[in-house]
């Protein structure tokens, strides 16, 4: 096992194999201890045929809360294989890969708590604002993952980004100005519209209007479906001719403000779980992947 102590006090090198500071860290293992002791628990009482105490059996390579918060950030940090996190930890790759999954959980859970986590679907104005307080703008982008290609025809088709020339799973984000996800779409295949996974999970008709919305050409048409809302979106070329240096110098400006959402994608992207070819072959494990990398932005925001 690997020093923790020692990293710990190297807010440099904590940052690179976390994404998180001391601070941060710090403030984040109790709501990770309480769920972790939480899920221990339950699993005693909810067997009646078990026989052995707590705390009995082999010990984990893992052997405090902290480090096993550190695993798993590490894990997403540096989204190493299982058999490079079982040398680093000193355990085996099978090992490796069931504390993965189960302390993902754990986490989720932890982010939760600290009501970091965004939204899943927006289904009335009420649940809008609880996702964005007294919002006055919103930023509206999807970002799409790559991910190794499916060995089925049909997944292959519906993978596959024209867009990113090779397959990808995606997601919708919308954000506020101080680059906070407030809204996470589920994770759908990479060949669905921007404007398509709007309607369905987040219906601008459960927007309040006069909430500008900043987004670009991938929502084209937005203004004639949905009239009186207030949109920034820059001008398209026509094909016939150039745009005006004033056109040209109008969507320059739009695209200085809209570019606030690239950075809060960027910030969820530090996490190389959710910017390398996604590996992990789990049902739905791409979304809670998301989900939680979407949250520790959120939390890091909030607390630095």
């Amino acid at each position: 096992m690997l020093h923790l102590e020692k990293i710990l006090k190297n807010e440099r090198l904590l940052h690179a194999l976390t994404g998180l500071g001391a601070k941060e860290f710090a403030a984040l293992v109790p709501d990770f201890e309480k769920q972790l002791v939480k899920v221990t628990k339950d699993r005693y009482t909810q067997d009646p045929k078990r026989e052995r105490k707590p705390g009995g059996g082999r010990k984990g390579f893992l052997k405090t809360p902290a480090e096993k918060l550190f695993f798993i950030l590490f894990y997403y940090k540096c989204y190493p294989t299982y058999d490079i996190a079982g040398f680093v930890f000193g355990a085996n790759r099978s090992s490796c890969c069931k504390r993965q999954f189960f302390l993902s959980g754990i986490l989720e859970t932890a982010l939760g708590k600290k009501l970091v986590l965004p939204k899943r679907q927006i289904r009335s104005v009420k649940e809008f604002f609880n996702a964005f307080p007294e919002a006055k703008e919103i930023f509206i982008d999807g970002t799409e993952r790559p991910i190794q290609r499916p060995k089925n025809k049909e997944k292959q088709k519906a993978n596959y980004s024209g867009k990113k020339k090779r397959h990808t799973r995606m997601n919708l984000i919308i954000s506020t100005r101080k680059k906070r996800i407030g809204f996470l779409s589920k994770t759908i295949p990479g060949k669905e519209h921007d404007f398509t996974i709007l309607k369905a999970q987040a219906p601008p008709n459960h927007m309040p209007p006069q909430v500008k919305k900043h987004m670009d050409l991938g929502f084209k048409g937005f203004d004639a479906q949905y009239p009186g809302h207030v949109v920034s979106m820059p001008q398209r070329k026509p094909r016939t001719c150039d745009l005006t240096d004033t056109q040209k110098g109008r969507n320059k400006k739009k695209s200085g403000v809209r570019v606030l959402v690239e950075h809060a994608i960027g910030g969820i992207k530090r996490l190389r779980i959710v910017s390398d070819v996604f590996r992990n072959k789990k049902k739905n494990f791409d979304d809670q992947v998301m989900l939680i990398s979407s949250g520790l932005w959120n939390y890091h925001l909030a607390v630095s």
